[in-house]
């Protein structure tokens, strides 16, 4: 189970310590963090849409991290912010981008345990 990030000093700190992939829909920013947990931010500015459209990129990001938590590893803070091109997704798409950029980051556990 994850948690949300919620104060700019911590999202601050995943931007200006993290490194970070991109792909169409999504940008994703990881740095370790000393916990046992998984902490998830959500970004999407007001490019992408209004706050209907924003809020549902937000709660499709959300729940792929959701369902697929198990394959994640623990001790990360996550910010994931939605492009412009994640407007009018579906949610097989942003959660293959975000499973893609999980892949580039080497954060998805071996499946072979």
């Amino acid at each position: 189970m994850s948690e949300s990030l919620r104060s700019n000093r911590d999202f601050q700190n995943v931007y200006k310590n993290g490194r970070s992939f991109a792909n169409k829909y999504l940008v994703m920013y990881i740095v370790k963090n000393d916990l046992d947990t998984l902490r998830l931010g959500i970004s999407v500015s007001k490019k992408v849409g209004n706050s209907v459209v924003r809020h549902r990129v937000t709660r499709l990001i959300r729940e792929s991290f959701r369902l697929n938590d198990y394959m994640f590893n623990s001790g990360l803070d996550i910010v994931v912010i939605g492009r412009a091109g994640a407007k009018g997704r579906n949610y097989q798409e942003i959660s293959s981008a975000v499973l893609h950029l999980c892949k580039l980051h080497k954060i998805v556990k071996e499946m072979s345990e």
